[in-house]
């Protein structure tokens, strides 16, 4: 207790009293009828023992207890090698890891191991965290008073630990502590550390030196500043090991000597070989002295009936037993086409064709049941010339997942491929789309292969008196043959360039649809003919309605569109967009129809309703210019005609 703290002396039992005192600066508590009690400098336990003796005499019949209220606060000075030294307010119960805490702990070059405490300009105690750590004392944690001044040197000695030890990390070392101090800070060593020695490497002013500690030194040899200590691991390697692999019941690692020293030995510890062994000839391993690989060839069949000698075994020996199965090629058969679950199955001996096609998931609806084909191969191993034959085929027809035509039973044979195939006779629904002006859009059924557009809109119930038939257009899906040969000519287009152009063809995108050029208006007038082109799954046909406007593009003074006027050529409505640009290439200017069809104006090419008229420009090569070109595709240019604008820019 000191000065300033805030004490109550609680009196119970025959007589009740509560006295709440302050201790005065003189280090006493004043009591009514007893005056001055002196408590400064009393542990709380000491102070109780002073009231008793000093109230026992009035109060004999009741108890006396003396808490602590509010205490005093302290200044204290933390200096030196911490986080934030300065001088901090503290609780009067406040000890020196208090003082620590607050002032942010130690930093990089502070010491643990001697802290030092000055009260009244005397050394009252130092500090070593490491026995706090360690070993849980509190020895030198003294409590603080007013004034104390904690003082943080750096360290002396830092050494490092490395490798097979459970703590490796930086240690503060005391002087002429050893190794194996050092050892105990880090946990001493895991399980598979090197033990007898540690290699030490020390500063020794103008270079290195190592020193190689064994075990009865580690006591002895003292650590200096920045030593590096580094523990290693055991050899990764055995002294009395033999293995098995392969075809045996337990196989793994066993040791060498007492009841195993030769095969027959090892192979009976090992509960013998399996079933599918190869004993005919298992192959031995042996390390030589130099550690190369000795390769011994072992008759397992031989030695396990005596009909020729043990193997005596030598540590490291690893004996390797295959199966008859490795000893092969794996033996497998396959099965395609129309099955649930085509693909490559592991042989089994007497499987039938229709055992396999059971196997495969059975025939799917699609499968032709009158044609499935066994390839069989045709292999002489001891044949000394080529043969034309390379391969032998066995037709069957099918009934309920028997055969009815061909061998009944066929057995098929390793490394066989079925082929079941799709039946000529088999179609899904195909479905095609009309929107637009007609009487009934949506989605239709192809019901023959020669479906044209004709057939389309009279299944749609015709087209109504708001169609212009003559601007209907066709909208595709690209088959992959279909992308592949637009990709090729995207790139035989850029190769012309002679690589001048920055467009970088793998980034254009072709999208999954491309449109089609039609004349819808002659083909509802004349059904079957050209014009009246056949329909596949997936087409989609717009019927629009009358668009009175013409559309002017590209290198124009302003691109624009403009009412059509029936008999104007093209000048005039390049006229309405201002006229021809600076670079405008006139002779290349080309019309793009509401049908998708693309006709040049110099080879005469009218404007009608709803069309787009495009100026070209002459060659500057602007990657731009052709993302602008390649733009027209959304207003249903057919992409044959983009390939061919691309091709012509780039002349």
């Amino acid at each position: 207790l000191g000065p300033g703290d805030a004490v109550f002396i609680d009196v119970y039992g025959a007589s009740q009293r509560t006295i709440e005192s302050t201790i005065s600066p003189d280090g006493t508590v004043t009591i009514e009828g007893f005056g001055p009690v002196q408590v400064a400098g009393m542990t709380v336990a000491q102070a109780n023992a002073q009231l008793r003796s000093t109230l026992g005499s009035r109060y004999s019949s009741s108890q006396i207890r003396l808490t602590v209220g509010q205490t005093r606060t302290i200044m204290v000075n933390v200096m030196g090698e911490v986080k934030a030294p300065g001088t901090y307010t503290l609780s009067a119960f406040a000890s020196v890891f208090h003082a620590l805490y607050m002032a942010g702990g130690v930093n990089d070059l502070g010491t643990l191991r001697n802290i030092k405490v000055y009260r009244n300009s005397q050394l009252i105690t130092t500090v070593d965290i490491y026995d706090y750590i360690l070993n849980g004392k509190l020895t030198g944690n003294v409590r603080l008073a007013e004034n104390d001044v904690i003082v943080v040197g750096p360290y002396v000695c830092l050494v490092n630990i490395t490798g097979k030890v459970k703590r490796p990390m930086f240690y503060e070392m005391r002087r002429n502590e050893s190794v194996g101090t050092l050892l105990k800070y880090a946990g001493g060593f895991t399980g598979d550390a090197y033990t007898k020695s540690v290699r030490l490497v020390r500063k020794t002013g103008r270079e290195f030196s190592v020193y190689n500690v064994d075990e009865f030194d580690m006591s002895s040899f003292h650590l200096a500043d920045e030593d590096s200590v580094s523990v290693d691991s055991i050899l990764p390697r055995f002294s009395n090991m033999v293995e098995v692999k392969g075809a045996v019941f337990r196989p793994g690692m066993y040791q060498v000597g007492g009841n195993i020293t030769t095969v027959r030995e090892l192979l009976e510890n090992c509960e013998g070989v399996t079933e599918e062994a190869f004993t005919a000839h298992a192959v031995m391993h042996r390390m030589k002295e130099d550690r190369t690989l000795q390769v011994i060839a072992v008759d397992i069949d031989g030695i396990m009936n005596g009909t020729v000698p043990d193997l005596a075994l030598k540590p490291n020996d690893v004996l390797f037993i295959p199966t008859k199965q490795e000893m092969m090629e794996e033996q497998t058969i396959t099965i395609h086409g129309e099955v649930q679950y085509p693909g490559v199955y592991k042989y089994a001996d007497n499987e039938t064709l229709e055992d396999f096609v059971l196997q495969a998931g059975g025939l799917k609806q699609t499968a032709s049941t009158v044609k499935v084909d066994v390839a069989r191969r045709v292999s002489n191993p001891k044949a000394l010339q080529t043969d034309s034959v390379i391969a032998r085929t066995y037709s069957f027809a099918l009934k309920d997942g028997f055969v009815i035509d061909g061998e009944p039973g066929f057995t098929l044979m390793p490394f066989d491929e079925v082929y079941v195939r799709k039946s000529p006779g088999f179609y899904q629904q195909q479905n095609v789309y009309v929107e637009g002006e007609v009487m009934f859009s949506g989605t239709y059924t192809l019901e023959r292969k020669n479906q044209r557009l004709s057939d389309l809109i009279k299944s749609a119930g015709g087209v109504n008196d708001r169609a212009y038939t003559k601007g209907a257009r066709l909208e595709r899906r690209f088959t992959h043959e279909e992308r592949l040969r637009t990709e090729s000519l995207l790139k035989m287009a850029k190769t012309q360039s002679g690589g001048k152009d920055t467009i970088d063809v793998k980034k254009i995108d072709i999208g999954d649809i491309y449109y089609v050029g039609i004349e819808l208006d002659k083909a509802l007038a004349n059904p079957g003919c050209d014009e009246d082109i056949v329909l596949r799954e997936g087409d989609r046909l717009i019927v629009p309605q009358y668009t009175s406007t013409v559309k002017i593009s590209g290198d124009v003074m302003y691109p624009n569109t403009v009412g059509y006027q029936k008999g104007k050529k093209a000048g005039y409505y390049i006229d309405q967009a201002g006229g021809w640009g600076n670079r405008a290439k006139k002779s290349n200017t080309f019309i793009i129809y509401m049908n998708g069809k693309v006709a040049r104006v110099a080879h005469n090419a009218k404007p009608e309703p709803g069309c787009e008229i495009f100026v070209p420009s002459k060659a500057e090569r602007d990657p731009r210019m052709l993302a602008q070109t390649l733009s027209i595709a959304s207003s249903v240019a057919s992409f044959a005609t983009i390939i061919a604008t691309f091709a012509n820019i780039i002349k």
